[in-house]
């Protein structure tokens, strides 16, 4: 029945009291009406897109989420509750799992930096929570030090609630940048390993001094360990993205830590109207990140890696017999700590450059994206955004390229 003549039959209909046996009952004209089809919303729209052999990045909209996280947006997305409410009974379990004195869903891991240097900065007092980030002449402190090699544009969140970026290389020259002015000493721990100073040191600065420490961990798991490993250590405050490998919302992250502090942070955050106020995360959001943070804690990480290694295995056997190509499994040391394929050629027997591969994979049909940027005849393909079967995509489209480039002997 089209539309027009289901309206009409509506028209027509008696009123209560006065239907005939002849009219027909009113669910029946409603079932009449076929469901709609699912939209296609990218075919629709004509947005690419691609199999992911690259990673969790945000330029690639993060990760896919798992069907019990959908399903927990999803349930959330159908009554109305408080979103202080939500925030509390969730951070209460998050901190729970997480070894923390308390916790907060952030809208994504650069908000949780933000909130967090601004519960530090304001404590309880709504009347500073009011004055970031314009800080001259509140009385708040203004100065966060860091060490250089850990500045890689992360730690400009922070700069959002209005303190200046303090950058040393030794612990003489952190030392020395401590005054009243100090308010937090921050960590990212993607770069431990090139700063000079490590995680034990730094915290033995902090409480010298009587400064809080924050670290930023944003795609430092796996290994499961490190979502508990540095509330443990005794860091103040510790940040994560949600939509990384624990695959949660794009759009979440957790602050956790000490309980003055988060609880200083939420003061700053939706509902409110502190700085928070546009990085709003709904109920939507709060419970795909439990949900999500739930089901990580709850894999089988074993298993996982090894069906990680036996996708790396499949793609590498199927180019590894193309003269001039080589293949390695390469872990990165801390941030998206999972093994990966790095792949490279010989410039001579391959004639196509690791830019033109890149693009020449995204072109084609599937699209499919790699790391093409590293270095020179070289990219890498990430196993855990990969979806099951497209392990066997990925090689045909590598062995393919490989051999059309290939230099006939």
């Amino acid at each position: 029945m089209k539309r027009r003549e289901i309206l009409k039959s509506l028209t027509i209909l008696p009123l209560a009291g006065s239907m005939t046996a002849a009219a027909a009952p009113l669910e029946n004209v409603f079932s009449a009406v076929a469901p709609a089809a699912k939209r296609d919303l990218f075919a629709e729209l004509g947005i690419r897109t691609f199999i992911n052999a690259a990673g969790n990045y945000t330029v690639m909209s993060g990760c896919l989420m798992p069907p019990d996280v959908m399903d927990a947006i999803s349930a959330a997305s159908k009554k109305f509750a408080l979103v202080d409410d939500v925030q509390e009974k969730v951070g209460v379990k998050i901190a729970e799992i997480c070894h923390a004195e308390a916790a907060m869903v952030t809208a994504g891991c650069w908000s949780a930096l933000m909130l967090g240097m601004a519960g530090v900065l304001t404590g309880m007092d709504t009347k500073r929570v009011s004055q970031v980030p314009n800080l001259a002449g509140t009385g708040m402190k203004t100065e966060v030090i860091l060490q250089k090699s850990h500045s890689a544009g992360y730690d400009h969140a922070l700069t959002q609630a209005g303190v200046k970026l303090i950058k040393v290389e030794t612990r003489a020259e952190v030392e020395a940048a401590i005054n009243e002015n100090t308010a937090m000493l921050w960590f990212l721990n993607r770069e431990v390993h090139k700063g000079q100073i490590k995680h034990e040191e730094w915290l033995e600065i902090g409480k010298k001094y009587n400064l809080p420490t924050m670290i930023d961990i944003a795609a430092d798991v796996p290994p499961v360990e490190n979502l508990w490993k540095f509330n443990d250590m005794g860091f103040d405050l510790v940040v994560i993205s949600g939509g990384k490998a624990m695959r949660g919302p794009q759009s979440s992250g957790i602050l956790m830590g000490k309980k003055k502090y988060v609880a200083a942070a939420l003061l700053s955050n939706n509902p409110r109207g502190g700085i928070g106020r546009g990085q709003k995360v709904n109920k939507e959001e709060i419970f795909g990140m439990y949900a999500a943070l739930h089901r990580f804690v709850n894999l089988d990480h074993q298993k996982e890696w090894q069906m990680w290694e036996a996708k790396i295995a499949l793609i590498a056997n199927a180019i590894n017999s193309i003269e001039g190509v080589k293949t390695e499994t390469f872990i990165p040391p801390t941030d998206n700590n999972m093994p990966t394929l790095k792949v490279t050629w010989d410039p001579n027997k391959i004639k196509l450059s690791n830019t033109e591969m890149g693009e020449r994979l995204r072109q084609g049909n599937p699209s499919v994206e790699v790391i093409s940027w590293e270095a020179p005849n070289t990219l890498r393909c990430g196993m855990h955004v990969l979806e099951a079967g497209e392990e066997k995509i990925v090689a045909a489209r590598l062995k393919e390229e490989l051999l059309k480039a290939s230099v006939k002997s």
